[in-house]
């Protein structure tokens, strides 16, 4: 048991409890729970939300990016280009498809997709481009999307770790030809177990998804296209549909998080980066310090559970060895895979635990005689 967790759904549950028991009992009682009502009314919800015309629900985050790569035509032996400083899910997907996956690497200051590293990997075989929008924190995309359009290459934009982030006033999901939104517990909008969802402004795309994610059946028993069974189903949707008004104030308690910890932190350890493009919504907390291990390890005994988001980049994963990556190859990914550690994260967070944290890490600093990180990211370390 930690004083402070790395997350705390059973809270999460409790605090909205009577809005979520509501939505279960409901679909419960209708006796419909495969492509009913409630995901009709999700979708169209999720959508406004967004700021899209459509919204497609699915089993899970890494099924939305999958569909999405089928619904651009991507094949076996086309490429796609994404980053290894992600969730493999983000990689198992486009493996999915049968394309090879191609990597860029990252900011240093961002950690997400360095768009001045992306134009190099583009082939023949490039037939899509997927930006990881990681920790909560958009990728550059006014740049991305210039690059993409001079060589009339599709962007599916990946999600999971944003919704309601902002780039230049623009949600994301709405700027690539595809959105794909991971809702794993966890996530700024959580479902009660697994689920995703597909945005695009495209009717044309909006109707073949439909299909994809439904065996391909334009209507029952009529199967057009081959397809996969992928139905966010009547529960998850209703559950979804309850805590949807809810988002924006969880992402601006998390704002209110990240700002007490930088405030608390400043000068020990390297800080998250705010694009001034956009606004961070901060699913991750992520820190970087020399002897992460060491912190991470210090701050359990503390009380304080900590989790690292990732140690190991897609390119060094041994599932992907036969792409042929090797060290060195994504210099600014592989530093900051050695250095991150993810602080505790999540709106019912209380004041009194992130001060329990921020103590934790000083305690570390004092004790270990911490200096400030000399790393690319620390003149950035006021951030905001």
């Amino acid at each position: 048991m930690f004083q402070v967790p790395f997350g705390d759904m059973k809270t999460h549950y409790q605090q909205f409890k009577s809005d979520i028991d509501t939505a279960v009992n409901r679909v419960l009682a209708s006796g419909h729970y495969i492509l009913g009502p409630e995901l009709e009314k999700f979708e169209k919800d999720f959508a406004n939300f967004v700021g899209v015309n459509y919204a497609v629900g699915v089993s899970c985050g890494t099924e939305a990016i999958y569909l999405a790569l089928a619904a651009m035509g991507v094949l076996p032996g086309d490429e796609v280009i994404t980053v290894a400083h992600t969730a493999v899910p983000t990689i198992n997907a486009i493996s999915m498809t049968g394309a090879t996956p191609v990597f860029a690497d990252i900011d240093a200051k961002t950690y997400v997709m360095d768009v001045n590293s992306v134009e190099s990997r583009i082939t023949a075989k490039t037939k899509a481009i997927v930006p990881v929008h990681l920790y909560g924190q958009m990728v550059d995309m006014e740049p991305l999307m210039k690059l993409a359009l001079k060589h009339r290459i599709p962007v599916m934009e990946d999600i999971a770790q944003a919704t309601g982030a902002l780039f230049k006033g623009a949600m994301a999901g709405t700027i690539g030809e595809y959105g794909a939104f991971s809702f794993y517990p966890s996530k700024n909008l959580g479902a009660f177990g697994d689920g995703g969802m597909v945005v695009t402004n495209s009717k044309e795309n909006y109707e073949l998804l439909l299909k994809l994610r439904n065996m391909g059946q334009s209507q029952r028993y009529h199967h057009d296209i081959v397809g996969i069974n992928s139905r966010l189903d009547e529960i998850q949707a209703a559950i979804l549909g309850a805590q949807l008004p809810y988002v924006h104030e969880w992402n601006a308690r998390r704002r209110e998080i990240a700002k007490r910890y930088d405030e608390g932190l400043k000068g020990l350890v390297t800080t998250p980066y705010e694009a001034a493009y956009g606004q961070h919504v901060y699913h991750l907390y992520v820190i970087q310090t020399d002897n992460r291990d060491a912190m991470q390890k210090y701050l359990a005994d503390k009380g304080v559970q900590c989790l690292i988001h990732y140690p190991i980049p897609g390119h060094l994963q041994k599932a992907y060895a036969f792409l042929g990556y090797k060290k060195g190859d994504l210099p600014v990914t592989e530093q900051a895979a050695n250095h991150i550690l993810s602080l505790p994260m999540f709106p019912e967070l209380t004041n009194e635990q992130i001060d329990l944290v921020i103590a934790a890490v000083r305690d570390y600093a004092k004790d270990t005689n911490l200096a400030p990180m000399a790393t690319p990211m620390n003149a950035q370390v006021a951030g905001r």
